[in-house]
C-alpha cells in the first residue's frame, strides 16, 4: 500500500551528525517504492546554493538520490533556511521542487502543504526580510558570489537572526490564526500541514459557518528521535523513529 510521508525542519548541518544519520536511517528504512515523501522546508540548516560542495550537502544528495532511485517520489518545498534550493539540486537528487503553497490529497482530503513561515504575519520584520531574500534579483547576485563569500554572508545573517529572535516575544513568532483561516479559505481546503514554528501539535480550526478544519504542525528533528507523520491512504498517523527502532504513539486523526 502506498504511503505519503511528511517531514520538515531537519536543519541538517555537519554540527549535528546524529540528525544526519537519523535522516539517512529514515530514508533507508521507511519510504518504500511508490511512496511519496514530502519535505516541507528547512531540510538544511543553511543552503548557500546548488553548487555547495560541503560534506553534509553531498551526503544528503546521495541519500535522496538513492531513495528516488528506489522508486520513492521525493517532493521538496523551500524553507527560510534553504530558500535558494533550485533545479540543479532536484536534477542531482531525482527530487521534485514544490511551490510554496501546494494542495494534495491526504487521507482522502484536499490538504494545503506549506513551510509555515507565511503564516507568521505578526512578525512584520521577518516578513519584510523574507520578501527581500525571496527577491529573484537578490538570489541572482548571491549565487554569483564564490562559495566562501556566501558562507560568510550566511553566517552573518544567521547571527543577526539569532539576536533578533532573542529580543522578540515568543508569541509573535507563532502563526496568526486569522492568516491560517485566510489560507484555508483561499485554497478551499479544511486541512493544513506545515512546519517552521517548532511547536508540533494538532489543532482544530474554526472556519465559521460550522466548517471545522485541522492544522498539523510538524516537529523539528533532533539528534536521536523524531516523530514522523504518514498517510496510509485512510488516516494520518504518527510514528516515532530513532536509535534503529520505531514506536507508534497514540494516533491523532485529522479532521475529515
Amino acid at each position: 500500500m502506498r504511503k505519503q510521508w511528511f517531514i520538515s525542519d531537519l536543519h541538517l548541518a555537519i554540527e549535528r551528525p546524529g540528525t544526519i544519520a537519523l535522516f539517512e536511517q529514515f530514508l533507508a528504512n521507511y519510504p518504500g517504492p511508490g511512496d511519496h515523501l514530502f519535505i516541507l522546508g528547512d531540510l538544511f540548516d543553511v543552503w548557500i546554493g546548488d553548487d555547495d560542495d560541503a560534506e553534509v550537502a553531498n551526503r544528503v544528495r546521495a541519500a535522496i538520490r538513492a531513495t528516488a532511485d528506489r522508486g520513492v517520489l521525493v517532493l521538496i518545498q523551500r524553507g527560510n533556511r534553504d530558500l535558494i534550493m533550485g533545479r540543479r539540486l532536484m536534477q542531482e537528487t531525482g527530487a521534485r521542487l514544490l511551490p510554496d503553497l501546494h494542495v494534495t490529497a491526504v487521507a482522502g482530503q484536499p490538504t494545503l502543504l506549506m513551510h509555515g513561515d507565511l503564516l507568521c504575519t505578526d512578525d512584520v520584520e521577518y516578513q519584510k526580510t523574507r520578501r527581500r531574500f525571496r527577491n529573484p534579483l537578490f538570489q541572482w547576485f548571491m549565487l554569483r558570489k564564490p562559495l566562501w563569500v556566501r558562507r560568510k554572508i550566511v553566517s552573518h545573517y544567521r547571527r543577526r537572526s539569532r539576536e533578533a529572535k532573542a529580543s522578540k516575544p515568543a508569541g509573535i513568532m507563532d502563526v496568526n490564526r486569522d492568516t491560517v483561516v485566510e489560507y484555508l479559505n483561499r485554497f478551499e481546503v479544511r486541512n493544513l500541514i506545515h512546519g517552521h514554528t517548532h511547536r508540533p501539535a494538532f489543532h482544530r480550526v474554526d472556519l465559521g459557518d460550522n466548517r471545522p478544519a485541522s492544522r498539523l504542525v510538524l516537529p523539528e528533528w533532533h539528534e536521536d528521535r523524531v516523530m514522523v507523520w504518514y498517510d496510509d491512504g485512510q488516516k494520518l498517523r504518527p510514528i516515532e523513529i530513532g536509535n534503529g527502532k520505531a514506536d507508534s504513539p497514540p494516533v491523532q486523526e485529522a479532521a475529515s
